[in-house]
């Protein structure tokens, strides 16, 4: 008898900057599924402002971009994953020029672009090597790019399309997509758990293999069954299981909720990053004020005027984030103030609405001309530094399961990201899982690892739910809860309360999970109340203060006991 060949079956939940760039180099060797809760452009990639982090100049180097990542992470990066990104991150960034990514030239370039870009047919033959070779920093060229330098950054090495580099790229990408014909996209649609082994035969005490997910059509209420050879997680952050956040509504945990429910491992999760500079307006919804203009001189203040940030630390309003935010909030506890000020007024006038146009003419809207104002600012939540453990090739605990971009936890970032290099890690982490993947696909063509059929959604006696209130006032109650008590600043009180507090609000959505339809609210509540409950768990289980995880019941650092990973 003939071997039965099909091709293989790639479904990718999420169509950011990861999810995207998997996708197209996906689409060489498999049918590709691009899955997204909203229109395909929405998500955190749209609205990065500040720009990709990578060595691109003859001042810089691997070695010193790779010692500001471990700086920042404050000891808990993992050092192999900090060398592939630094060192594979150049390539990965000529692909995105490849791809259409316009980046902010530079008005007077020190030489013009160099070296060899990397030939179009390399993204679409399908020829993708499992490693990429090691670039000597003696021959990383000069480009003809504007460099900006953020917090933590020795050097100027952030690749921008002026302050909304997010953008560029999303559209450069989608732009792609919409070209290839071998990848499907579901817009409207929201994953509701992923499909594995020991879920469908009930045989195994472990997950099993990854099957695919159930996928509701948010317009038609329809739940598909989804299945594929290789399920990648590209989800995003967990921002809005806070209060404030610079994150879009799409970013609810739902990857890493989805991934812990089926048994894949998770981490780090008290390592949550909150961004120092989110815009305080009244009439504005928290949009992000870049840390590059704190690089071209922005200066942190006071209300009252006075330069606060050299008090905290030697690097003064260029400090990491983690510093920086936690000192806004001891000044702005310790003054009673709302806000503290961010001022770039001693600037130049046209290189501000140069470099930064679209922060410009948003806080002109709301009546601030930052030229000759100073922008009051907040921190907010702002990136997930933890997430589904993966290894040096994006890889779960579980097998077929792959997860990319801020939903993982590759070991980059330690306890604190340094600005600017989530972008890198989604590009490069989003190459290797394809390196990876591949050769399996291969074998599947022939020896296919899917059951011929998988069970369909079964809403048992599920009602429709009556009134939406309930699901918005959880919540709001869980989000509140997490900014009061499981904030910039820890203890234990406040974790053990918010421990309790989260239990009783668990028993109350599951009750809505089981006993009504679904939607996408209640899916989401469902994973912001998962993923707040792991928060909080890692958050208990460190006892010191290390990066992003700051509790006064334990002040100092401890490297005995604590330099490792928070492992659920």
């Amino acid at each position: 008898m003939a071997a039965v060949t099909r091709n293989p079956q790639v479904l990718i939940l999420g169509t950011g900057i990861a999810g995207l760039s998997a996708a197209l180099k996906f689409a060489a060797h498999a049918e590709v599924t691009l899955v997204c809760k909203a229109e395909p452009e929405e998500g955190s990639t749209r609205y990065a402002q500040g720009g990709i982090a990578s060595v691109w100049s003859k001042e810089d180097s691997f070695e010193e971009h790779q010692r500001d990542t471990l700086i920042a992470g404050a000891g808990l990066c993992d050092e192999a994953t900090v060398e592939i990104c630094v060192r594979e991150g150049p390539d990965r960034v000529r692909e995105l020029i490849e791809f259409g990514v316009e980046f902010t030239k530079a008005a007077h370039p020190a030489s013009p672009l160099g070296g060899q870009m990397l030939p179009s047919e390399a993204m679409t033959s399908g020829v993708i090597s499992g490693e990429t070779p090691p670039i000597d920093p003696t021959e990383v060229f000069q480009a003809a790019f504007d460099l900006h330098r953020e917090g933590g950054h020795g050097q100027r090495r952030i690749l921008h399309a002026h302050d909304l580099t997010g953008w560029a790229i999303e559209k450069a990408l989608l732009d792609q997509i919409a070209k290839n014909p071998k990848i499907r996209m579901l817009d409207h649609h929201v994953a509701i758990d992923l499909i594995t082994e020991g879920k469908v035969f009930g045989k195994w005490r472990k997950a099993g293999r990854c099957l695919g997910a159930y996928v509701l059509d948010t317009e038609s209420a329809k739940i598909s069954t989804l299945a594929a050879d290789v399920t990648v997680l590209a989800t995003g952050g967990a921002g809005k299981v806070y209060l404030y956040t610079s994150n879009p509504d799409t970013a609810t945990g739902d990857g890493i909720a989805m991934a812990y429910r089926a048994g894949a491992r998770v981490a780090n999760l008290e390592f949550m990053q909150f961004h120092p500079t989110c815009l305080y307006h009244p009439g504005a919804r928290t949009f992000l004020i870049s840390e590059a203009m704190r690089g071209e001189g922005a200066i942190l203040k006071t209300v009252a005027g006075e330069e606060f940030m050299s008090r905290h630390h030697a690097m003064g309003s260029l400090a990491p984030r983690d510093i920086v935010a936690r000192a806004i909030d001891i000044e702005m506890k310790r003054t009673g103030d709302k806000h503290v000020l961010l001022d770039c007024t001693h600037l130049s006038a046209e290189d501000i609405r140069m470099k930064f146009p679209n922060i410009y003419e948003m806080c002109l809207r709301y009546g601030i001309d930052i030229t000759v104002q100073p922008i009051p600012v907040v921190p907010a939540t702002h990136y997930t530094c933890g997430g589904v453990k993966v290894d040096h090739h994006a890889l779960t605990s579980i097998e077929g399961l792959y997860a990319v971009g801020e939903v993982a936890c590759t070991g980059l970032h330690g306890a604190n990201r340094l600005a600017s290099n989530s972008l890198l890690e989604a590009v490069v982490f989003a190459h290797r899982a394809v390196a990876h993947a591949v050769p399996e696909l291969a074998k599947l063509k022939t020896a296919p690892t899917l059951p011929p059929h998988l069970p369909e959604w079964d809403s048992g006696r599920a009602v429709e739910l009556e009134e939406q209130i309930d699901i918005a006032a959880n919540w709001l109650e869980i989000r509140s809860l997490m900014w009061n008590y499981v904030g910039i600043v820890r203890s234990d009180r406040r974790l053990e309360r918010a421990k309790r507090r989260i239990e009783l609000l668990k028993t109350e959505v599951n009750n809505y999970y089981w006993n009504y339809l679904l939607t996408k609210d209640l899916i989401e509540l469902r994973n912001l109340i998962t993923v707040a409950e792991l928060i909080i768990e890692c958050a208990q289980m460190r006892k010191e203060s290390r990066g992003l995880h700051y509790t006064v019941d334990y002040p100092e650092l401890d490297d005995v006991n604590f330099k490792r990973d928070t492992v659920i």
